[in-house]
């Protein structure tokens, strides 16, 4: 961070500005020193937050009455992950330097799209016929495999960076980071890939007669989906490609657009 601050700043003597036991605020330390150098919109997490919230509950209303129990569980999963991973960005604007916040919000965050593609996966297996569900499901489980990589480099990342001061374990951190990410990328791009060939298959095959309006609403909305996934994964790659200390990550309007923005856009939501 010390090396993006502007000339003139500094911190008072025996201030720690990040990491466990840091004992910054905004009263001595300027706003610079923290990792995105700003303070979080107010008025946006807390907008997220509660979108989120009526998401869950609408979720979990349709999911007990049509029973679709599994869906329903990976959007409740994704919608409290970032219900929590919003409040600990609404805590960082109120500190900025609160360093457990900062750490619940970069893992929260970071891992949501696990639960979507999951529900997006399973969902689409049990749409097609039965010989191109294990596909799908092989894709699912692949991909919940990767999804801890993000969360976890993040956290290695920032902990290393704060606590031992080790850049190349710091660095390792983020690499494993972007790793996961693009795998993530990769996997989404590869079922795109395999959806894609199953609708032409489809059609060729002579069964547009069954496929109504119900049904091609539901493939159009599932298709724009994880478009939107594959958006939000390629910012994120986007965002930590120079790691924790890129222009990217300290831009608050990149976040709010192609991270809630884009998740709010997501019609399985």
């Amino acid at each position: 961070m010390a090396d993006a601050l502007p000339l003139g700043l500094y911190l008072p003597p025996g201030v720690k500005p990040f990491g466990p036991g840091n004992n910054c605020n905004l009263d001595i330390c300027p706003i610079e020193f923290t990792v995105y150098g700003y303070r979080p919109s107010l008025a946006a997490n807390i907008t997220f937050l509660s979108l989120y919230f009526i998401s869950a509950a609408i979720h979990l209303y349709l999911g007990t009455r049509w029973k679709t129990r599994f869906f329903m569980i990976c959007m409740l999963a994704g919608a409290c992950n970032a219900i929590i991973g919003y409040a600990a960005r609404i805590a960082l604007y109120y500190n900025p330097f609160n360093f457990t916040a900062f750490m619940i919000q970069i893992i929260c965050i970071t891992s949501g799209p696990a639960y979507y593609s999951a529900a997006i996966y399973v969902t689409l297996a049990d749409a097609v016929t039965p010989s191109a569900a294990p596909l799908f499901l092989g894709l699912h489980q692949l991909r919940c495999g990767l999804s801890p990589l993000p969360g976890a480099g993040g956290a290695l990342s920032t902990v290393s960076a704060a606590s031992l001061g080790s850049e190349q374990l710091s660095k390792a951190g983020v690499d494993m980071a972007l790793t996961g990410l693009s795998m993530q990328v990769i996997v989404m791009v590869v079922f795109c890939g395999l959806f894609a060939d199953y609708l032409i298959r489809y059609f060729r095959a002579g069964r547009t007669d069954r496929f109504g309006r119900r049904a091609q609403l539901f493939f159009s909305f599932m298709a724009l989906a994880i478009l939107l996934i594959l958006a939000r994964c390629a910012y994120r790659l986007f965002e930590l490609r120079d790691g924790y200390e890129s222009e990217s990550i300290r831009n608050e309007s990149y976040f709010i657009a192609l991270e809630g923005g884009v998740w709010l856009m997501n019609p399985q939501k």
